[in-house]
C-alpha cells in the first residue's frame, strides 16, 4: 500500500478533483484490490492491476456523489406542476364530468366520448355502435347539450387549468 498510496491518490484525485474524495476512493481500491487479492495474476504487473481497480472505485464514487450533488432551486422557480387549488379544481370539474356522462343514456355517452375523448369520426362510431351515422351526429349533439346543461356552472372556472 505504501508504494502505490501516491499514485492511488493522484489517480482517484484526477477522476474526482477534491483530495478528500480522492483518498475515500483510494482506499476503497485497495480495500476492493485486498478483498480480490486471489484474482490476481503474479504473471502480470501489480501496479496496473491496483490502479485499475482504484480507477474503478474513484468512478464509482464520482457516480454517487453525482446524484448526491444538489443545488438549491430559487424561491421563484416556476415548477411545472399544477398548484394544489389547481389539482383540487381539476379533479373536482372531473368528477363532475364523469357524474354527467353517467347520467347520459349509453349510445350517447359511447358517442360523445368517442367523438370528443378518444377523436374518431362519426362514420367510425356508426361502425362501432351500430347505428346509422346520422343517428350518432344527432346522439353527440344531445349529449354535448346535456353536458353543456351539468356543467353550466364551471362555464370559465376551468380555463387555463
Amino acid at each position: 500500500m505504501e508504494r502505490y498510496a501516491g499514485q492511488a491518490r493522484r489517480l482517484a484525485y484526477a477522476v474526482l478533483g477534491s483530495i478528500e474524495d480522492a483518498d475515500d476512493a483510494a482506499q476503497d481500491g485497495f480495500l476492493a484490490a485486498l478483498k480480490s487479492i486471489e484474482r490476481y495474476d503474479p504473471a502480470r504487473p501489480f501496479g496496473p492491476w491496483l490502479l485499475r481497480i482504484v480507477a474503478n472505485a474513484a468512478a464509482d464514487r464520482r457516480r454517487r456523489l453525482k446524484v448526491r450533488t444538489t443545488e438549491a432551486i430559487p424561491v421563484d422557480a416556476p415548477t411545472g406542476e399544477l398548484a394544489p387549488d389547481k389539482v383540487t379544481d381539476r379533479n373536482a370539474f372531473r368528477a363532475a364530468l364523469n357524474a354527467a356522462l353517467a347520467t347520459l343514456p349509453p349510445r350517447q355517452r359511447i358517442a360523445v366520448v368517442l367523438f370528443d375523448m378518444e377523436g374518431y369520426s362519426h362514420r367510425e362510431i356508426a361502425e362501432v355502435v351500430k347505428v346509422p351515422e346520422g343517428t350518432v351526429r344527432s346522439d353527440v349533439f344531445h349529449a354535448r347539450r346535456a353536458l353543456r346543461d351539468a356543467l353550466a356552472p364551471w362555464k370559465g372556472s376551468m380555463e387555463g387549468k
